[in-house]
This record gives C-alpha cells, sequence and structure tokens, in this order.
C-alpha cells in the first residue's frame, strides 16, 4: 500500500514537472493563452509556473524517496 503512494507520488511529480517545464520553458502556453483571449496573464504565468514547477520536483523527490525506502523496507 505504501509502496503504491509513494510511486504515485513519483510518478504525479514527474508528470507535473515535465509539463510545468514545458509551459515554462516554450511558448506554448503563452501561444495558447493569447489565442484564448487573455492576453494580460501572460505577464503573470512566470509567478505561477517556476513555483508548480518547484513543488512537482519536489513531490517527485519525495515519492523516490519514500519508495526507496519502502524497497529496503520490504526486501
Amino acid at each position: 500500500m505504501e509502496l503504491e503512494k509513494a510511486n504515485r507520488r513519483y510518478r504525479v511529480g514527474i508528470i507535473g514537472a515535465v509539463v510545468a517545464a514545458v509551459c515554462c520553458f516554450t511558448p506554448l502556453l503563452v501561444i495558447l493563452v493569447t489565442v484564448v483571449g487573455w492576453s494580460a496573464l501572460v505577464g503573470y504565468l512566470d509567478y505561477v509556473l517556476f513555483p508548480a514547477l518547484g513543488l512537482f520536483l519536489l513531490l517527485a523527490a519525495v515519492g523516490w524517496v519514500q519508495r526507496r525506502r519502502c524497497q529496503r523496507e520490504c526486501e
């Protein structure tokens, strides 16, 4: 059960970090927001995306540590 939760945290962290990184470092999100008509929000994207990237990386690290700990204890 704990291993499943750790694996889920790790996967969500990695997927979230990849999505946040793609949105941070490519103009994909800027183009999407502009097409939708919310171009006034483009200036604030970095205030949301960089903390989200950090949060997802932290979540992936916690999941990885928990996964390793559970694997050692289960052996």
